[in-house]
């Protein structure tokens, strides 16, 4: 596993397995964001066996899968309503983590986070968000 800690609330990775739950829960996480459709790449993971090991592991799992169609409002507002609830640290992922970062900072904007720490705190992470920052704008704005 490769995964980038944006901040005390969230880190993203690419694909996890369900051997990886494990891990994460002993590293403290406790809720996995499953941003990969099914089916995207042969032999990936299905959700459903990363869901179980999370079950399994007494981690919360949510799927907010994002297609090439884009980001919708509707999967912004899940997302944004995971940061909220959640009861500890969580992990995104997707098949490189680019999806799941830009999830996460489009959902914060949208809850009136800053744009600009935003893109901060994903070029820390190793994401370059520039390219969606004129949407983080517009959302920030409400």
């Amino acid at each position: 596993m490769h995964i980038r800690r944006i901040d005390d609330r969230i880190s993203v990775s690419p694909q996890i397995t369900a051997d990886d739950v494990a891990t994460l829960k002993a590293q403290g996480f406790t809720a996995i964001v499953n941003n990969r459709p099914d089916g995207e790449e042969a032999g990936q993971p299905a959700g459903d066996t990363i869901a179980d090991a999370a079950a399994a592991a007494g981690m919360a799992y949510h799927a907010i899968p994002i297609t090439h169609a884009g980001f919708s409002h509707p999967q912004l507002d899940a997302m944004a309503a995971i940061l909220t609830e959640a009861e500890g640290p969580i992990l995104a992922y997707c098949r490189s983590g680019t999806r799941s970062c830009n999830l996460w900072a489009l959902a914060r904007a949208k809850q009136g986070g800053d744009p600009a720490g935003l893109v901060a705190a994903g070029g820390a992470a190793g994401y370059d968000l520039s390219g969606i920052r004129p949407t983080l704008d517009a959302l920030a704005q409400g």
